[in-house]
């Protein structure tokens, strides 16, 4: 009456003592005796099982420790694995009574793990259904390490199933596993959901009967990993760290996409600070010195509110430093946007001096293209959807034997019948359109074209994919040197232009070493060209890094040369931790001991920073602790404060950012006191996004990552601390106007492999969020 799945059962159970079972050793079979148990990760395995479970605690049984990572995109499971903060430090901890969550959310990932208690002694299967996909590891005792891929659903963040749905995949059910009801044996899950669908994950489990259905595991049979409750967010010993989710495992490197950012290959400006800078003495009076004054310089000038941005100027380089976002172009062409800054030198050149045709008759755009006096949207700067822009790219005429074609082609399809593509009726089948006409043999002639050339040194922020300002070629052709690193030119017309020259040298064909010097290229009456050297400036290149002294640890007596980097915080101990690992890193990286830390903490009690400061390697820090809500303004300038010595450098900055290597000399480069500051253009990362796989927009309109001397900070007036309370977003903005009325140049230029990391403004600082609804 049971049918043949009954009939199999009893097979099975008469064979049983004669046939050993086949037990899975993750992608073998392994041949065991019933009597026998086998430890699925090793060899032999054949003990008699003397190890019984491990007290259980009472508050740790009926739940399991739950991390959430929100604010990622993408549907897969690698593309959790490529958050920042996965696995150690998730946005939140909390727990779960059973295995079967929906938090009705979007774009996060889930890691759960703890252990399960078997029911039985016997053959489990298990099983995981979810939306996006999912991965369930299990261990063949409880040790997180010994944990192995049971089922999983999808790898690609295109597979899902419904709630429920156990079987729609092959890789969704595990092979029959032993367990013992004696035993705990530790597990994770896995779960990434991007933004459509309705979010969940599940694990079922069945004795190995393919008449039984599969239940989810409920709270009677799982238990916590450990208690996290009292902990605080930055101390992470105790999170396990399997194959499924530690930094070193394969699956990192054997998921990573190929990326085709320019920006990510070498460049020698990346490393040139490694490189030992030429003695002073022998770069003395090589040019007469000469006074700066520039004519595009707005001191006293009134601006408006928040109209400074307009009057910053952006500088050339050379050679190419690849920060455009050639990758990017694909959703945003605004490079190739025909906007006046290009259109007036397109169109004095002529259409016809740049681009060449083999016929002319026709001068229409074809369908899709754009029209050479097509607007600029000024809209549609982070994603367009307009076409991609090829009227440039003119084809030869239609040929004859088209146009004869298409005469009479509307006769001849109202005379056909409508014909099924499936037709199984006898006749011959007809087609009910006529198939266009290739020209496989046409041709086209172009002539060569580069937009950078057609590009103004104005700051257009409503292009955010476009790179740094590119030098000619010519530029540096008849250098003499051993390698020109680095050229950047602030253009002035009336006067004459400033140049950072950054030089690698073979001194005396013994060593190499690196010259970094600021000269001005006069324009005297008549077209006379002379050069002339900035001697304060040029000074302050020479002591930069690696000069004798160093920051002196007293507020006062602070030489030249010395950098802090000021930051405000309120919880938010995921990002706070990666900031002071990050300058860690930059401290052992560049061993730099001239600059330091000064974090404002406004009473964050998610993580102790102060502890987390001293345990760091950094050179020296300060810690503020204020009390009250959030105020990016009064932090900044009460760490600004703490710095006594005016020529210092202080650089206000953020959390969420990725430093370059070589962001301290970059800072040191192009800050002048009494004459420059820096505002590096930061690379918005798309969510989703990386520093290894870097899509994303340039932050253009933003300030608010500003170097500057602390006694040009001061007599701007410092932050504004009266307007800019517990709100921000303007501040930055304000501050420029104030700093190019008083005289001071902003440099602005897109920084390499400097990024801001992806966030939503859930949990930061002064937020305040709904309590969940209860079960």
């Amino acid at each position: 009456a049971g049918g043949w799945q009954e009939a199999c059962a009893r097979l099975q159970s008469h064979l049983q003592p004669f046939s050993p079972l086949h037990h899975p050793s993750w992608g073998q079979h392994a041949r065991v005796s019933p009597a026998l148990t086998l430890s699925w990760g090793g060899e032999g395995g054949h003990e008699e099982d003397t190890c019984s479970s491990p007290s259980l605690i009472p508050q740790y049984k009926g739940k399991a420790n739950l991390h959430v990572f929100e604010d990622w995109c993408g549907g897969a499971v690698r593309h959790l694995r490529k958050n920042l903060h996965f696995p150690l430090f998730p946005h939140t901890r909390t727990t779960v009574k059973k295995l079967a969550v929906s938090p009705k959310w979007k774009n996060y990932g889930l890691r759960i793990f703890g252990y399960i208690h078997p029911f039985k002694d016997g053959d489990f299967q298990f099983s995981v259904a979810s939306d996006d996909n999912s991965e369930f590891w299990l261990s063949s005792d409880d040790s997180p390490s010994n944990s192995r891929l049971a089922a999983f659903v999808g790898k690609l963040g295109t597979e899902w199933t419904a709630p429920g749905e156990f079987t729609k995949f092959s890789s969704q059910v595990s092979k029959p596993l032993r367990l013992m009801s004696s035993r705990r044996y530790y597990f994770e899950l896995l779960h990434k959901q991007d933004d459509r669908g309705s979010d969940h994950v599940e694990v079922g489990w069945r004795v190995f009967l393919p008449s039984l259905k599969f239940e989810v595991i409920d709270s009677s049979y799982i238990s916590l990993y450990t208690d996290e409750s009292s902990l605080k967010m930055n101390h992470v010993e105790h999170i396990p760290q399997t194959l499924a989710s530690h930094s070193g495992s394969y699956l990192w490197e054997a998921q990573r996409d190929e990326h085709g950012a320019d920006m990510l290959k070498s460049d020698p400006r990346d490393t040139f600070f490694l490189t030992p800078a030429i003695e002073a003495s022998r770069v003395e009076n090589v040019l007469v010195p000469c006074a700066y004054s520039p004519t595009y310089v707005v001191k006293d000038f009134p601006i408006a509110r928040y109209q400074g941005l307009q009057f910053v100027y952006l500088s050339f380089v050379y050679p190419n430093d690849f920060t455009r976002l050639t990758h990017m172009e694909t959703e945003n062409k605004c490079f190739y946007r025909e906007s006046p800054l290009y259109l007036e030198n397109l169109l004095a050149l002529g259409t016809e001096g740049l681009f060449s045709r083999e016929t002319h008759e026709d001068t229409t755009p074809a369908p899709g293209r754009t029209a050479a006096t097509a607007a600029y949207n000024s809209s549609e700067v982070a994603r367009s959807e307009g076409p991609r822009v090829t009227s440039f790219l003119k084809m030869s005429e239609t040929t004859v034997s088209q146009r004869e074609e298409g005469k009479g082609q509307e006769e001849e399809e109202e005379e056909e019948e409508e014909v099924s593509d499936y037709s199984y009726e006898t006749g011959e089948l007809q087609q009910s359109w006529l198939e266009d006409s290739i020209n496989w043999q046409r041709t086209f002639s172009v002539s060569s074209v580069d937009f950078e050339l057609l590009r103004s040194d104005w700051n257009d922020l409503r292009c955010n994919v476009s790179g740094n300002l590119q030098l000619s070629e010519t530029a540096g052709s008849r250098a003499g040197v051993f390698e020109i690193v680095n050229v950047e030119k602030r253009r002035d017309t009336a006067r004459g232009n400033r140049y950072l020259l950054e030089l690698e040298l073979a001194e005396r064909g013994q060593r190499t070493v690196r010259l970094s010097e600021y000269v001005y290229v006069l324009l005297w009456p008549k077209g006379v060209i002379a050069s002339c050297e900035l001697p304060r400036w040029s000074r302050l290149l020479r002591r930069g890094v690696g000069w004798g002294g160093g920051c002196s640890q007293a507020p006062r007596g602070e030489p030249e040369g010395c950098l802090w980097l000021c930051l405000a915080v309120k919880n938010q101990a995921r990002w706070v931790q990666q900031f002071i690992s990050d300058m860690a890193h930059l401290y052992g990286a560049t061993k730099d001991t001239n600059f330091n830390v000064i974090l404002v903490d406004f009473d964050s009690d998610d993580m102790d920073v102060e502890k987390a400061l001293q345990d760091a390697r950094l050179p020296r820090y300060q810690y503020l602790r204020r009390t009250g809500n959030f105020e990016r303004s009064a932090g900044l300038q009460a760490g600004v404060d703490t710095v006594e010595d005016g020529h210092s450098i202080v650089f206000l900055c953020d959390l969420h950012i990725h430093f370059p290597p070589n962001i301290l000399d970059s800072i040191r480069k192009h800050c002048v006191e009494g004459k420059l500051a820096y505002a590096p253009i930061v690379m918005r990362l798309s969510c989703g996004s990386s520093p290894r796989e870097p899509n994303g927009y340039w932050e253009v309109n933003g300030f608010g990552l500003f170097g500057i001397y602390k006694s040009d900070f001061d007599r701007v007036g410092g932050m504004n601390t009266e307007e800019f309370r517990d709100r921000w977003g303007g501040e930055d903005w304000e501050l420029l106007d104030r700093v190019l009325q008083s005289g001071l140049e902003v440099e602005r230029l897109r920084l390499r492999n400097f990024y801001h990391y992806y966030h939503s403004k859930r949990g930061m600082w002064n937020a305040r969020s709904k309590k969940p609804p209860k079960d």
